[in-house]
């Protein structure tokens, strides 16, 4: 079963693809996705990341929080 998380507070210049880097260390990211403004095309300062183990999603959670 997967896991889908949550990322709040990114920087303004992380993308899908550092932000796979950054929690693929924990396992295997099926998605990685920073969601963007429609109108101006610059990042909300948030994402989602989906695991596909809910252990490596709560790895995550456990080392990534703060």
């Amino acid at each position: 079963m997967s896991k889908k998380l949550f990322v709040g507070g990114l920087d303004w210049n992380t993308s899908d693809q550092s932000l796979n880097d950054a929690f693929g260390q924990f396992g295997t990211v099926t998605e990685a996705k920073v969601i963007m403004d429609r109108e101006t095309g610059r990042s909300r300062g948030f994402g989602f990341v989906t695991f596909q183990d809910n252990a490596d999603g709560d790895k995550a959670v456990a080392q990534m929080d703060g």
